[in-house]
């Protein structure tokens, strides 16, 4: 490596990892404003708050990513262009592009890096995350009760304490116990007490001292009823024992997150859009069985085939169930082995090197079907095949002279009289205003049918679209870093300022603009407007062109920044105004 490109190279790194540092901070302070309520007050250990915030730092290292490589990149080439030393590269013959290959072969290893991290460590890292983050908000917050209010926190309880002498010692108390759920019915009144828990804060002792409690029955009958039963309990010293399991942090198994598509990498993402693909395309198929079963008249000489593609993908769906189903068979055929076998046979027992013998009867079904078939002969009874019965009847009904009745074809026209009476048949008995009320019920059982399918196929492809963005995110949020390089170095060389004042009012607005443009596309996508990979695809689509235009305005040396640049192009379009009068005279 040359000294040139080790000089640009550490210039860079300095600023690249204080701003991803400072970057990620802002990102994360941001996201725990989010759960900020659901996460603090709660009485968790420090080391718990310690690997939640690393959980987060790392998820969301993907988008501090792309805007640490603009800032840094802004501020390397602008101290360089402010110092004059991108003036000296360019005086010695090395151009700009030859300047920017140390940064840009960083960003490319820094884009393989942000796609195997988005690929490969940030699902477990977000398994992690909902995870813990699930417990937390599961978790009651902490055992902190407050003068003069109600507290609720323990389940079935309402304590209430006017006065604290400290964390122990309690004065005029107040507890409505509603573990039966029937209102106010049970309610102990103290003149002091004291809290204590023991068991490594698993349960509250709350020793009450000089009270009464007064307990209710419910009345059920209303007022006709007897006067219900009500007890009144004087006591000294009263021990009430609350269990503190609620306020315990319990993990979750991992498992039960094992469906969400932020934890999945990308061969997992491709099986879960096969499985979705799969009930879409099952769901419109049995759309044409359902309407070739609602209307029979219709569909009796003809039938409502699907498409093609719809009937091949479920011939295939149906070849891999029929698969897994025989493969759960053979299982269960080997271990029904030993019932189904015809003789007997010797089993090695592995653990203490016996050898079983078992005995099997050795009946099978056939031998049992004849016995069956040999009671029935001796009652008379005889096994005739179908084809069998099928002559014997024809031969009876000949030889009794019965025959079969014989199809008369009419070849004279309806009389009126035989037209009046089909008519009086089809209307006066209600044959017809029963046929509409059948057609027009299926009518609205298929629209309702197809309404349902129609809302669940809308929410498969729904999750089948956030798939595809899950899936294209690991690719575009890496790329991004490339893109942002290639807007911050050619910029930092026009501006020419460094340090944290114009670099970083600029690195702001072309984020926002990268974020807006990223959100506006993935919501397209989702709805379906457009393309998934397009709409992914759209902010990096779209800052491309900037950084182009940036590079070729770096490489002709251009003042965008300058005010004499912009007011020589309004005295140039002020010349050319005024003089295009002038030449039509």
């Amino acid at each position: 490596m040359k000294k040139l490109d080790k000089l640009i190279l550490g210039s860079f790194l300095g600023p690249f990892l204080l701003t991803f540092l400072v970057v990620d901070f802002i990102l994360l302070i941001v996201n725990m404003l989010k759960y900020f309520d659901e996460i603090f007050g709660k009485g968790l250990g420090f080391w718990i708050y310690v690997e939640l915030i690393g959980y987060f730092v790392i998820s969301i290292s993907p988008m501090a990513l792309p805007l640490a490589v603009l800032l840094s990149s802004l501020m390397t080439f602008g101290n360089l262009g402010e110092h004059f030393e991108l003036t000296a590269i360019k005086s010695s013959g090395i151009s700009l592009i030859r300047a920017m290959r140390p940064i840009g072969i960083f960003a490319i290893l820094l884009t393989i890096a942000a796609y195997l991290s988005n690929n490969y460590l940030v699902p477990k890292v977000n398994l992690k995350t909902f995870s813990l983050l699930y417990d937390i908000r599961m978790k009651s917050p902490a055992l902190d009760i407050k003068e003069g209010v109600f507290y609720s926190g323990i389940p079935g309880y309402s304590i209430k304490v006017n006065e604290k002498k400290d964390d122990i010692r309690l004065r005029d108390i107040i507890i409505y116990n509603h573990a039966d759920q029937q209102g106010n019915l049970n309610v102990t009144l103290a003149d002091s007490g004291r809290m204590e828990t023991f068991f490594n804060d698993s349960y509250l002792k709350l020793t009450l001292y000089q009270g009464h409690n007064y307990k209710e029955a419910r009345a059920t009958r209303g007022i006709n009823e007897a006067p219900v039963e009500f007890s009144r309990t004087k006591f000294e010293e009263n021990v009430i024992v609350f269990d503190l399991d609620a306020f315990q942090l319990s993990r979750t198994p991992e498992d039960l997150w094992s469906t969400n598509r932020a934890i999945k990498n990308i061969a997992q993402i491709k099986d879960g859009l096969d499985s979705i693909y799969s009930l879409i395309n099952d769901l419109k198929f049995q759309n044409y069985q359902t309407a070739e079963s609602i209307y029979p008249f219709f569909t009796r000489n003809r039938k409502l085939t699907p498409p093609e593609f719809i009937k091949e993908r479920k011939i295939k769906d149906d070849e891999a169930r029929r698969v897994i189903i025989e493969q759960e068979k053979k299982v269960r055929d080997s271990l029904d082995n030993i019932k189904s076998s015809p003789s007997d046979f010797k089993v090695i027992d592995t653990l203490s090197n016996r050898e079983l013998k078992i005995n099997v009867a050795t009946t099978s079904e056939n031998q049992r079907l004849d016995t069956i078939f040999k009671r029935k002969r001796g009652r008379n009874l005889t096994v005739n095949d179908s084809s069998s019965q099928q002559s014997t009847l024809i031969t009876t009904v000949d030889t009794l002279g019965i025959g079969a009745p014989k199809k008369i074809i009419r070849t004279t026209p309806l009389t009126a009289t035989e037209k009046e009476l089909i008519d009086s048949v089809v209307f006066r008995r209600g044959y017809m205003s029963n046929a509409l009320t059948m057609a027009l019920n299926n009518s609205r059982n298929l629209k309702n049918t197809f309404n349902v399918k129609m809302s669940q196929v809308d929410n498969h492809e729904r999750e089948f679209r956030r798939y595809e963005i899950a899936w294209y995110q690991k690719y575009t949020q890496a790329i991004a870093c490339f893109v942002m390089f290639l807007i911050g170095a050619p910029l930092g060389s026009i501006i020419k300022k460094g340090g944290l004042g114009l670099p970083v009012l600029i690195s702001i607005i072309f984020f926002i603009m990268f974020y807006m443009l990223t959100i506006t596309g993935e919501k397209w996508a989702k709805e379906g407007v457009t393309d998934s990979l397009f709409g992914t695809v759209f902010s990096n689509l779209c800052l491309i062109p900037f950084g182009l235009f940036f590079l070729r305005q770096a490489r002709k040396d251009a003042r965008l920044f300058e005010g004499d640049f912009y007011s020589g192009i309004w005295k140039r379009i002020r010349g050319f105004l005024y003089k295009s009068p002038a030449k039509s005279n």
